[in-house]
């Protein structure tokens, strides 16, 4: 029913802001009760597609009895390490895998297929009662973030602004979104100001952005989506003028027309694991029926095409 559906919802990200709050602890799924290994599929990785990982695995608990699915968020760099020392079957993803990674799962013998599930929009926010910005330029987001930016106050972006302090607040060095933000925005993986709040659990960079008039962050739009009426969401220009700027929405995402900071995100699947039949068919599902779970964690669900694709490159793999 329509009421099950949204109170799945709302418990799957209330243990999801549990888990981010206790790094390491199961979220979203049974705990372990001495099941077989054989019946374990563990994951871990990225806050952005932690969620909808998790909620999949509910999904798929509940039809497949003595199957467990402990989804854990630790960042996409960290998960990728996890997933190269053999530690998880599946790394969640919110951006493609590096050279370095890479090589690290190269030199330890482990295979991997990287499959896309869905598409986000990092998402530049304010406090909701800030009153003087709507729309933001990639320009003035680059000399807001770049490495040697002078910008204090919001007066130091434009004149008409506030002569306030900027309290800055983003995703650590270990996030996937991190790396995507600064590259979309600064042009340089990982170029970034460091005199800003970081976390690794976004719902903590929400609570700081509500909690400051002055405040201004950037997470994943799932997560604007829970907290929509504690925050103040930006249109983003790549033009010279804020008034071209795009809302991320549903429907700016998927069509791409939420530039430069539309993505798709990831699983990365250990091929290993893919020759266990649950692991196979947990990704099958993923792919499926899982895909339902996607808007249901405030993500948006890839194009037709994309979900094709996805799906032929699971077969491929299953060979």
């Amino acid at each position: 029913s329509t009421s099950e559906t949204q109170m799945r919802k709302e418990n799957t990200m209330k243990l999801c802001v549990l888990q981010a709050m206790l790094l390491g602890m199961v979220v979203g799924c049974s705990v372990e009760n001495g099941g077989s290994s054989l019946n374990r599929i563990t994951a871990d990785g990225s806050s952005t597609v932690g969620p909808i990982t998790a909620l999949v695995g509910e999904m798929f608990e509940e039809t497949h009895d003595g199957v467990q699915v402990p989804v854990t968020i630790t960042g996409t760099g960290t998960g990728f390490g996890k997933l190269a020392d053999g530690e998880t079957d599946i790394n969640d993803a919110s951006r493609r895998i590096k050279d370095t990674e890479k090589k690290e799962c190269e030199d330890n013998g482990v295979e991997y297929v990287e499959l896309t599930v869905a598409m986000d929009g990092i998402s530049v926010v304010v406090n909701n009662d800030n009153d003087f910005i709507d729309s933001i330029t990639t320009a003035q987001l680059e000399q807001i973030w770049k490495p040697d930016s002078t910008v204090k106050k919001w007066k130091d972006i434009n004149p008409d602004w506030p002569d306030e302090d900027i309290k800055l607040y983003g995703p650590g060095r270990e996030s996937g979104t991190f790396d995507y933000f600064t590259e979309a925005i600064n042009g340089e993986d990982g170029a970034s100001r460091d005199d800003y709040s970081p976390s690794g659990d976004d719902n903590l960079l929400v609570t700081g952005v509500a909690g400051d008039k002055y405040a201004l962050g950037y997470f994943g739009y799932g997560y604007y989506e829970q907290s929509k009426d504690k925050l103040k969401l930006l249109a983003v220009s790549t033009t010279d003028k804020p008034e071209d700027g795009v809302l991320p929405s549903p429907e700016t995402i998927q069509a791409g027309e939420y530039t430069p900071l539309a993505r798709p995100v990831f699983i990365y699947v250990n091929k290993a694991s893919l020759k266990r039949p649950r692991v196979a068919e947990f990704i099958t599902f993923y792919l499926n029926e899982g895909q339902e779970a996607v808007p249901q964690v405030g993500c948006v669900k890839m194009s037709d095409a994309d979900l094709k694709a996805s799906r032929d490159a699971l077969a491929e793999a299953l060979k």
